[in-house]
Protein backbone atom coordinates (compact mmCIF):
# COMPACT_ATOMS: atom_id res chain seq x y z
CA UNK A 1 0.00 0.00 0.00
CA UNK A 2 1.44 3.58 -0.83
CA UNK A 3 -0.06 7.27 -0.14
CA UNK A 4 1.26 10.31 -0.94
CA UNK A 5 1.41 12.27 2.84
CA UNK A 6 -0.47 15.70 2.36
CA UNK A 7 1.24 16.30 5.67
CA UNK A 8 4.22 17.04 7.20
CA UNK A 9 4.04 15.38 10.87
CA UNK A 10 5.61 12.10 12.31
CA UNK A 11 5.30 8.64 10.79
CA UNK A 12 3.47 7.08 13.45
CA UNK A 13 0.89 10.24 13.27
CA UNK A 14 0.68 10.45 9.51
CA UNK A 15 0.36 6.50 9.01
CA UNK A 16 -2.61 6.82 11.28
CA UNK A 17 -3.61 9.52 9.60
CA UNK A 18 -4.02 7.12 6.10
CA UNK A 19 -5.13 3.94 8.17
CA UNK A 20 -8.16 5.45 10.72
CA UNK A 21 -8.45 1.92 12.26
CA UNK A 22 -4.99 1.72 13.25
CA UNK A 23 -4.21 2.60 16.37
CA UNK A 24 -0.95 4.95 17.16
CA UNK A 25 0.44 2.08 19.20
CA UNK A 26 -0.30 -0.24 16.42
CA UNK A 27 1.42 1.88 13.71
CA UNK A 28 4.26 2.34 15.75
CA UNK A 29 4.64 -1.96 15.95
CA UNK A 30 4.40 -2.14 12.54
CA UNK A 31 7.41 1.17 12.23
CA UNK A 32 9.43 -1.36 14.72
CA UNK A 33 9.14 -4.45 12.59
CA UNK A 34 10.58 -2.65 9.17
CA UNK A 35 6.93 -2.52 7.59
CA UNK A 36 6.94 1.38 6.77
CA UNK A 37 9.28 3.30 4.78
CA UNK A 38 9.60 6.58 3.53
CA UNK A 39 10.28 6.85 -0.13
CA UNK A 40 12.13 3.48 -0.16
CA UNK A 41 14.17 3.89 3.45
CA UNK A 42 12.93 2.88 6.65
CA UNK A 43 12.62 5.28 9.07
CA UNK A 44 11.82 5.47 12.95
CA UNK A 45 8.54 6.23 14.54
CA UNK A 46 9.36 10.18 14.92
CA UNK A 47 10.82 10.47 11.58
CA UNK A 48 9.21 13.90 10.20
CA UNK A 49 7.52 13.28 6.84
CA UNK A 50 7.53 15.60 4.35
CA UNK A 51 4.45 17.02 2.90
CA UNK A 52 4.80 14.78 -0.91
CA UNK A 53 6.64 11.70 1.22
CA UNK A 54 6.19 8.46 -0.29
CA UNK A 55 4.72 6.17 2.78
CA UNK A 56 4.74 2.78 1.89
CA UNK A 57 3.00 -0.02 4.13
CA UNK A 58 4.23 -3.95 3.31
CA UNK A 59 1.20 -4.97 5.46
CA UNK A 60 -1.03 -4.08 8.20
CA UNK A 61 -2.45 -5.97 11.48
CA UNK A 62 -3.84 -9.23 11.02
CA UNK A 63 -6.35 -8.49 14.14
CA UNK A 64 -6.21 -6.40 16.90
CA UNK A 65 -3.85 -7.48 19.85
CA UNK A 66 -5.94 -8.89 22.83
CA UNK A 67 -6.95 -7.92 26.20
CA UNK A 68 -4.67 -9.66 28.52
CA UNK A 69 -6.30 -11.77 30.99
CA UNK A 70 -5.55 -12.37 34.72
CA UNK A 71 -3.58 -15.26 35.59
CA UNK A 72 -2.96 -16.73 38.95
CA UNK A 73 0.77 -16.44 38.61
CA UNK A 74 3.08 -16.38 41.48
CA UNK A 75 5.13 -12.92 42.39
CA UNK A 76 7.83 -12.58 44.43
CA UNK A 77 7.18 -9.22 45.50
CA UNK A 78 9.34 -7.03 47.07
CA UNK A 79 7.29 -3.75 48.04
CA UNK A 80 3.97 -2.69 47.09
CA UNK A 81 1.88 0.13 48.61
CA UNK A 82 -1.37 1.98 47.06
CA UNK A 83 0.49 3.40 43.98
CA UNK A 84 3.72 1.26 43.31
CA UNK A 85 4.63 -2.76 43.15
CA UNK A 86 8.20 -3.73 43.27
CA UNK A 87 8.40 -7.65 42.11
CA UNK A 88 11.71 -9.39 41.15
CA UNK A 89 10.87 -10.85 38.26
CA UNK A 90 12.06 -13.90 37.18
CA UNK A 91 13.99 -15.01 33.86
CA UNK A 92 12.11 -16.85 31.01
CA UNK A 93 9.12 -14.30 31.78
CA UNK A 94 8.12 -11.58 29.28
CA UNK A 95 6.98 -8.84 30.48
CA UNK A 96 3.38 -8.30 28.23
CA UNK A 97 1.69 -10.21 25.76
CA UNK A 98 2.76 -9.77 22.41
CA UNK A 99 3.50 -12.34 19.19
CA UNK A 100 4.44 -15.63 20.44
CA UNK A 101 3.27 -14.64 24.06
CA UNK A 102 -0.04 -14.09 24.75
CA UNK A 103 0.03 -15.76 28.14
CA UNK A 104 2.39 -16.50 31.32
CA UNK A 105 3.27 -12.79 30.97
CA UNK A 106 4.61 -10.67 34.04
CA UNK A 107 1.19 -8.38 33.39
CA UNK A 108 -1.11 -11.80 33.29
CA UNK A 109 0.50 -11.73 36.83
CA UNK A 110 -0.16 -8.27 37.80
CA UNK A 111 -3.33 -8.41 36.59
CA UNK A 112 -4.75 -11.05 38.59
CA UNK A 113 -2.59 -9.47 41.97
CA UNK A 114 -3.95 -5.84 41.20
CA UNK A 115 -7.50 -5.95 38.45
CA UNK A 116 -7.86 -2.31 38.54
CA UNK A 117 -4.61 -2.05 37.31
CA UNK A 118 -6.16 -2.65 33.84
CA UNK A 119 -7.15 0.61 33.37
CA UNK A 120 -4.33 2.17 33.87
CA UNK A 121 -2.37 3.15 30.08
CA UNK A 122 -2.06 1.38 27.72
CA UNK A 123 -4.24 -1.65 27.34
CA UNK A 124 -1.66 -3.69 26.54
CA UNK A 125 0.74 -3.20 29.22
CA UNK A 126 -0.88 -1.41 31.59
CA UNK A 127 0.72 -0.26 34.44
CA UNK A 128 4.41 -0.98 32.89
CA UNK A 129 6.81 2.05 33.09
CA UNK A 130 9.81 0.78 32.23
CA UNK A 131 11.13 -2.96 31.01
CA UNK A 132 13.13 -6.12 31.31
CA UNK A 133 14.09 -8.47 28.29
CA UNK A 134 12.54 -11.73 28.81
CA UNK A 135 15.68 -13.50 29.63
CA UNK A 136 16.90 -10.75 32.32
CA UNK A 137 15.98 -11.12 36.02
CA UNK A 138 15.75 -8.46 38.57
CA UNK A 139 13.81 -5.73 40.27
CA UNK A 140 10.77 -4.11 37.89
CA UNK A 141 8.52 -1.49 39.47
CA UNK A 142 4.79 -1.12 37.95
CA UNK A 143 2.67 1.86 38.42
CA UNK A 144 -0.79 1.20 40.12
CA UNK A 145 -2.96 4.40 39.52
CA UNK A 146 -2.50 6.60 36.84
CA UNK A 147 -1.63 9.82 39.06
CA UNK A 148 1.62 7.24 39.81
CA UNK A 149 2.21 6.11 36.47
CA UNK A 150 3.01 10.11 35.48
CA UNK A 151 4.91 10.55 38.47
CA UNK A 152 6.99 7.31 37.96
CA UNK A 153 7.29 8.22 33.42
CA UNK A 154 8.79 11.22 34.66
CA UNK A 155 11.21 10.51 36.94
CA UNK A 156 12.69 8.20 33.99
CA UNK A 157 12.40 11.24 31.25
CA UNK A 158 14.33 13.24 34.07
CA UNK A 159 16.80 10.16 34.46
CA UNK A 160 16.19 10.19 38.59
CA UNK A 161 15.43 6.62 38.40
CA UNK A 162 19.19 4.11 39.22
CA UNK A 163 19.40 1.30 37.81
CA UNK A 164 22.09 -1.27 38.90
CA UNK A 165 22.87 -4.21 37.15
CA UNK A 166 25.63 -7.53 37.36
CA UNK A 167 26.61 -9.04 34.31
CA UNK A 168 28.89 -11.46 33.29
CA UNK A 169 30.89 -10.90 30.64
CA UNK A 170 33.09 -12.66 28.36
CA UNK A 171 37.05 -11.73 28.59
CA UNK A 172 38.60 -9.22 30.63
CA UNK A 173 36.87 -5.71 29.75
CA UNK A 174 39.21 -3.45 30.22
CA UNK A 175 39.54 -0.54 31.22
CA UNK A 176 37.94 -2.19 34.68
CA UNK A 177 36.25 0.92 35.09
CA UNK A 178 34.31 3.31 32.33
CA UNK A 179 31.44 5.11 30.39
CA UNK A 180 30.07 3.55 27.29
CA UNK A 181 28.55 6.21 24.84
CA UNK A 182 27.32 5.04 22.03
CA UNK A 183 24.08 5.53 20.08
CA UNK A 184 21.67 2.89 19.71
CA UNK A 185 19.26 2.42 17.14
CA UNK A 186 17.48 -0.51 15.30
CA UNK A 187 19.90 -2.71 13.03
CA UNK A 188 19.06 -1.21 9.68
CA UNK A 189 20.20 -5.24 8.91
CA UNK A 190 18.08 -6.93 11.29
CA UNK A 191 15.12 -4.84 12.40
CA UNK A 192 14.47 -7.25 15.55
CA UNK A 193 17.72 -6.45 16.56
CA UNK A 194 18.87 -3.11 17.95
CA UNK A 195 22.75 -1.78 17.18
CA UNK A 196 25.19 0.82 17.44
CA UNK A 197 24.26 3.29 14.67
CA UNK A 198 25.30 7.04 14.14
CA UNK A 199 21.72 8.43 13.93
CA UNK A 200 20.36 6.36 16.65
CA UNK A 201 19.40 7.74 20.52
CA UNK A 202 21.54 8.54 22.54
CA UNK A 203 22.82 5.79 25.17
CA UNK A 204 24.79 5.48 27.64
CA UNK A 205 26.44 3.26 30.27
CA UNK A 206 28.73 3.26 33.02
CA UNK A 207 30.25 0.05 34.65
CA UNK A 208 33.52 -1.18 36.66
CA UNK A 209 34.80 -4.87 36.87
CA UNK A 210 34.06 -6.75 40.66
CA UNK A 211 36.72 -9.39 39.78
CA UNK A 212 37.89 -10.98 37.01
CA UNK A 213 36.80 -14.79 36.62
CA UNK A 214 39.11 -16.81 35.77
CA UNK A 215 37.59 -20.11 34.70
CA UNK A 216 39.22 -23.67 33.79
CA UNK A 217 37.96 -23.53 30.15
CA UNK A 218 39.24 -19.69 28.13
CA UNK A 219 38.86 -17.11 27.95
CA UNK A 220 38.38 -15.04 31.20
CA UNK A 221 35.23 -13.36 32.20
CA UNK A 222 34.42 -10.32 34.07
CA UNK A 223 31.92 -10.01 36.48
CA UNK A 224 30.77 -6.27 36.22
CA UNK A 225 27.60 -4.26 37.46
CA UNK A 226 26.53 -1.74 35.26
CA UNK A 227 24.94 1.27 35.62
CA UNK A 228 22.38 2.63 32.79
CA UNK A 229 22.45 6.51 31.88
CA UNK A 230 19.54 6.03 29.60
CA UNK A 231 16.86 3.10 28.70
CA UNK A 232 17.14 2.01 25.51
CA UNK A 233 16.41 -1.33 24.37
CA UNK A 234 19.30 -3.82 25.01
CA UNK A 235 21.40 -1.22 25.45
CA UNK A 236 23.78 -3.32 27.87
CA UNK A 237 23.33 -6.14 25.33
CA UNK A 238 24.80 -3.84 22.71
CA UNK A 239 27.17 -1.92 24.63
CA UNK A 240 29.25 -4.60 26.04
CA UNK A 241 28.87 -6.70 23.12
CA UNK A 242 30.22 -3.59 20.57
CA UNK A 243 33.55 -3.28 22.82
CA UNK A 244 34.14 -6.99 22.57
CA UNK A 245 32.91 -8.25 25.58
CA UNK A 246 29.39 -9.73 25.24
CA UNK A 247 27.38 -11.18 27.92
CA UNK A 248 27.44 -14.63 28.30
CA UNK A 249 24.72 -17.01 27.29
CA UNK A 250 23.36 -14.10 24.90
CA UNK A 251 23.51 -15.46 21.68
CA UNK A 252 21.52 -12.81 20.16
CA UNK A 253 24.62 -10.08 20.32
CA UNK A 254 27.37 -12.37 21.58
CA UNK A 255 28.06 -13.82 18.10
CA UNK A 256 30.31 -16.99 17.42
CA UNK A 257 32.19 -16.08 20.61
CA UNK A 258 29.67 -16.80 22.76
CA UNK A 259 27.51 -19.71 20.77
CA UNK A 260 30.98 -21.38 20.74
CA UNK A 261 31.88 -20.89 24.50
CA UNK A 262 31.56 -23.95 25.90
CA UNK A 263 30.58 -22.37 29.39
CA UNK A 264 27.79 -21.23 27.55
CA UNK A 265 26.74 -24.23 26.18
CA UNK A 266 27.11 -26.29 28.99
CA UNK A 267 25.73 -23.94 31.53
CA UNK A 268 24.16 -20.63 30.15
CA UNK A 269 20.37 -21.37 29.82
CA UNK A 270 20.17 -17.31 29.26
CA UNK A 271 22.03 -14.23 29.28
CA UNK A 272 23.52 -13.27 32.84
CA UNK A 273 22.25 -10.48 33.19
CA UNK A 274 20.52 -9.48 36.69
CA UNK A 275 18.66 -5.95 37.34
CA UNK A 276 20.05 -6.30 40.95
CA UNK A 277 18.71 -2.83 42.36
CA UNK A 278 16.42 0.36 41.59
CA UNK A 279 16.66 3.25 43.23
CA UNK A 280 13.45 6.33 42.71
CA UNK A 281 11.27 8.61 44.74
CA UNK A 282 7.88 6.80 46.30
CA UNK A 283 5.08 8.37 44.36
CA UNK A 284 3.09 9.03 47.88
CA UNK A 285 5.92 11.07 49.91
CA UNK A 286 9.14 11.73 47.69
CA UNK A 287 11.23 9.48 49.80
CA UNK A 288 14.01 7.96 48.02
CA UNK A 289 14.09 4.24 48.12
CA UNK A 290 16.17 1.33 47.06
CA UNK A 291 15.55 -2.34 46.72
CA UNK A 292 17.50 -4.72 45.72
CA UNK A 293 17.33 -8.43 44.33
CA UNK A 294 19.44 -11.11 45.04
CA UNK A 295 21.34 -12.73 41.92
CA UNK A 296 18.95 -15.67 41.16
CA UNK A 297 20.09 -19.20 41.49
CA UNK A 298 20.66 -20.24 37.78
CA UNK A 299 23.02 -17.31 37.62
CA UNK A 300 24.83 -17.79 41.06
CA UNK A 301 25.54 -21.05 40.23
CA UNK A 302 28.11 -20.38 36.89
CA UNK A 303 29.71 -17.92 39.11
CA UNK A 304 30.15 -20.55 41.52
CA UNK A 305 31.74 -22.64 38.90
CA UNK A 306 33.85 -20.21 37.44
Amino acid sequence: MMYRSPIADRLDRVVVAFVPDLSRNAAQKLIEQGAVSVNGVVRPAKYVVAVGDTITLSHLPSQPDPQPMPEAIPLDILYEDEDVLIINKAAGMVVHPGVGNTSGTLVNAVLAHVPDIADIGDAERPGIVHRLDKETSGVMMIAKNPQAQSTLQAQFKAREVHKTYIAVLLGNIQPPRGLINKPIGRDPHHRQRMAIVPDGREAMTEYRVITALKASVTPSMSLVEAYPRTGRTHQLRVHFASMGFPIVGDAVYGGSAIKNHPLSKKLTPRHLLHAYQLSFRLPSSGQIVTYQAVIPSDMQAVIDVI
